[in-house]
């Protein structure tokens, strides 16, 4: 792998109305205007030649996707590592409110009702984008999800992760070089080696 272009996907049913969603079986498809957003990144990446499209298993992933890579043959690979948090309790209710929880507590710490530590989710981002580095294919558009999209940007700027960030434009390509994403994946599995919040 040569290249990797990270983008969030659209803006979705969910997100425009501030709810969490970590669950890939729960139906969110994009609105009008994240459709939009879609069809604008597949514009911006029309001159580049892709040889892998990775998404999540999430809809408005791979909607972001069907709709930025229209009338193109790009093969696809589904990462369930890059899937969204597993919010438990917290499913369906307000990103603020899983936001005031998870600044108010460790990063080791589970999500109560079956949901995951933070911890645990930098760690199964680190291993799918360590599968993207070790494919074959040169260039590769990502499409997933805000966090795992702001901590690889964060950390390339050497900041580990934090419970709160800032949020990443929807379907807005990042483009980063192979040695770059390896940078900080690197940086983000040193991090789950003794995770805390240090900022």
């Amino acid at each position: 792998m040569d290249e990797v272009i990270l983008a969030r996907h659209g803006e979705s049913e969910l997100s425009v109305v501030g709810t969490v969603n970590g669950d890939p079986a729960v139906a969110c498809a994009l609105t009008p205007t994240g459709e939009e957003q879609a069809r604008r990144l597949g514009e911006k990446l029309a001159d580049l030649e892709l040889d892998l499209c990775v998404t999540s298993e999430f809809e408005r992933a791979r909607q972001t996707a069907d709709l930025a890579l229209a009338g193109r043959e790009v093969p696809r690979l589904v990462l369930p590592e890059l899937n969204d948090v597993r919010f438990g309790r917290f499913e369906g209710r307000t990103l603020a409110d899983y936001r005031q929880w998870a600044g108010a507590n460790e990063p080791t710490l589970e999500a109560p009702g079956g949901g995951e530590s933070r911890a645990a989710t930098v760690q199964r981002y680190a291993v799918g984008y360590q599968k993207i580095l070790g494919r074959p294919e040169q260039t590769i558009l990502v499409v997933a999800h805000g966090l795992p999209v702001r901590y690889v940007l964060n950390a390339l700027e050497g900041l580990s992760p934090t419970p709160l960030v800032e949020q990443v434009a929807y379907a807005e390509p990042y483009r980063l070089s192979a040695s770059e994403l390896e940078t900080a994946v690197s940086l983000l599995e040193r991090w789950v080696d003794r995770p805390t919040w240090n900022s």
